[in-house]
């Protein structure tokens, strides 16, 4: 059987490829450095710069993925990752997985493992009010912007509701008072089993996984992970117990029953997004990675 060629693009199509990702990252990263500059912080828009390590230029620099040959493409624009051969410059996909074998393969053995399960809509964001259960205001990771309810209230609501978090990276920010509340003990050892694809924060985390996976999977899949990481924060942040309102953050009222239904629905609509995003992340993980690699 004949191998596949790797498909090539000629320079006019690569570079417009690479021109409209810096462009529409840019839109992103813009106001974010300015912010920065500036001193301003932001609840909402700087949190997928600060809780991530991805920086800012990272996540502008275009890679076209593991396969593609670019024509006519200067390899010092693009790092020691590739090789230039006489069709052009392609990545040399064995050189990152030798050096990234381990971390390769724990991130596709959860994105699997998430992918698998059915999804759960019972949480209605309660990690977030966990995360200052019996703070006072002063307390609070966000103090620069009040809370909703007093400290009093905010504890009822969540001793009411009960929290139902699946998450380690949100369980490991709940207040001590609050972690026994919770209904799973999640740890970083149980992750892939704890994992489903209805939470938010695993739907946030395909942007980490993705950018981890970098260049392996090609930037336009990283910005889309991105973008859907940004929308997502915007929901945890109006569903939380801090008032936004006057960021341009409406507040989803999760402890009333009309708040909780407007959370599921919201919630449903990013679990299928990032369902479509999971499944690109694995393809293009097959794609580079021989069956006999994983």
């Amino acid at each position: 059987m004949t191998a596949a060629l790797a498909p090539a693009l000629d320079p006019a199509d690569w570079q417009a490829r690479r021109h409209a990702h810096e462009a529409r990252v840019d839109a992103w990263l813009t106001p974010h450095l300015e912010r920065r500059r500036t001193g301003v912080k932001h609840p909402v828009e700087d949190f997928l710069f600060t809780y991530y390590s991805h920086r800012p230029a990272q996540l502008r620099r275009w890679h076209p993925g593991a396969g593609v040959v670019l024509r006519d493409a200067d390899p010092a624009g693009f790092g020691p990752d590739y090789t230039a051969g006489a069709a052009g410059l392609t990545l040399d996909t064995d050189r990152v997985r030798a050096r990234r074998a381990e971390s390769i393969a724990w991130i596709r053995t959860l994105l699997a493992a998430t992918a698998g399960r059915p999804a759960q809509f019972g949480c209605f964001g309660m990690h977030e009010w966990a995360m200052v259960y019996r703070q006072t205001q002063e307390q609070v990771r966000h103090n620069a912007w009040p809370l909703r309810l007093s400290p009093a209230d905010t504890a009822a609501v969540v001793s009411e509701r009960g929290v139902r978090c699946s998450h380690f990276d949100a369980f490991r920010f709940f207040t001590a008072p609050a972690r026994p509340l919770n209904v799973l003990q999640p740890t970083r050892e149980g992750q892939h089993a704890l994992e489903q694809p209805g939470c938010l924060h695993a739907n946030m985390d395909l942007y980490k996984w993705a950018y981890k996976l970098s260049p392996l999977v090609p930037s336009e899949l990283v910005a889309d992970c991105f973008a859907l990481a940004r929308e997502i924060r915007a929901l945890d942040m109006r569903a939380s117990p801090y008032d936004l309102a006057d960021l341009g953050y409406p507040p989803v009222r999760v402890e009333t029953p009309e708040g909780r239904a407007e959370y599921a629905t919201a919630q449903r609509g990013f679990a299928e997004r990032a369902a479509g995003l999971r499944t690109r992340l694995l393809a293009a993980l097959d794609r580079a990675v021989p069956a006999d690699h994983r």
